[in-house]
């Protein structure tokens, strides 16, 4: 015989108790953890073993609970646990309600420090003097590529690359009224504003494009004038009391953008091998006939994978170019060692920014 709603929510209400029973016994252990971390003087956020925990529950799950799931609800938990300890202060591109605050939550989980910054320049100045300890940041878009500004802020920075995360945007056209009538003027992130032309185009045709600085700060913009729209996620037309006009306008519907953890290599060292890992490096070479080739003949000899390759303009007046490239594998794996050699042999210029388990 079936139960009743009532038996059901009785059950579910002792179950919950006996949940935060056993996240209080879990934080508990967790404040030992703390304890041997800061008498060791090792980081109290691991990034790869917080990753290997999620991975062996989801391969231990039997239940109708989706990954994912799994994998946000431990994220929460152990935000909370390290939030006792010392929450961590993560910067990135702000105001509240931008696609860097939903990654740096993503990742981190809610129980962090906020830093929000005005630009992507901020973020790296931020944690690089100290005032965050890690930041947060957007390098590629599967729509529009590259985001050129955080690679050119690498070439010179302290920061190392500890992990990535990759989020699924959805872009909103928010404003005061819910309506498509009237829009004079479309504010966003460049970025988002090239994502979502074609919607654009179609729809609004005649409406001015004006960049902002992010996409929060467009949907601030927008609530200020009847005549305005912002391009957003939903969290940002919360945060400032817009209507959606019109839901899920980006261009490509899998739309992505992969961001990037950074800090300085005091706060969190490489993380050890995962099995999945990435290297990234920015390299230049010496300008004559075949250095690109002769570049990558390293790669193909010791069988290293690259997964992006992006060229940038030294802006040297020359005509140089500095190549930002994402290898497959660890410094660690001999092989990887050896081309990574063979590649600052040929370089001109040889930066290694971080090697880090790939996002699944």
């Amino acid at each position: 015989m079936s139960r009743t709603l009532p038996e059901l929510r009785v059950a579910i209400d002792a179950l919950d108790q006996e949940l935060l029973t056993l996240l209080n016994r879990r934080a508990g252990l967790a404040h030992e953890v703390g304890e041997v971390k800061r008498a060791e003087g090792s980081p109290v956020f691991r990034p790869e073993r917080e990753a290997q925990v999620i991975q062996r529950l989801q391969a231990f799950n039997g239940g109708p609970l989706r990954p994912e799931g799994i994998a946000s609800i431990w994220r929460e938990v152990m935000s909370a646990c390290r939030a006792l300890e010392a929450p961590q202060r993560v910067a990135y591109l702000g105001p509240v309600g931008t696609f860097s605050e939903q990654a740096a939550v993503q990742f981190f989980g809610s129980s962090i420090e906020h830093v929000p910054c005005a630009s992507i320049d901020e973020v790296f100045r931020a944690t690089a003097a100290g005032n965050a300890q890690f930041g947060v940041v957007p390098v590629e878009n599967s729509t529009e590529g590259m985001v050129s500004r955080s690679l050119d802020l690498f070439l010179t920075s302290p920061l190392h690359i500890v992990a990535e995360t990759s989020l699924l945007v959805r872009h909103h056209l928010l404003r005061l009224s819910n309506s498509l009538e009237g829009i004079e003027t479309v504010i966003a992130h460049p970025q988002a504003l090239a994502q979502c032309q074609g919607w654009l185009n179609a729809h609004l045709p005649h409406a001015e494009r004006r960049a902002a600085a992010s996409n929060a700060e467009g949907a601030r913009l927008a609530s200020t004038q009847p005549a305005w729209a912002g391009i957003a996620s939903e969290r940002a037309g919360s945060a400032f009391g817009l209507h959606t006009a019109a839901h899920a306008i980006q261009d490509d519907a899998f739309n992505r953008t992969r961001f990037v953890v950074v800090c300085l290599p005091h706060t969190l060292a490489p993380p050890a091998p995962s099995g999945s890992d990435c290297t990234s490096v920015i390299v230049s070479v010496p300008n004559q006939p075949g250095a690109v080739h002769d570049l990558l003949v390293p790669l193909k000899a010791h069988g290293v994978s690259m997964t992006r390759f992006e060229s940038r303009p030294a802006r040297s007046g020359q005509w140089e170019y500095y190549f930002y490239i994402d290898l497959q594998g660890h410094p660690a794996t001999p092989n990887v060692a050896a081309a990574l050699n063979g590649l600052q042999e040929r370089s001109a210029f040889f930066k290694v920014l971080g090697t880090y388990p790939a996002s699944k």
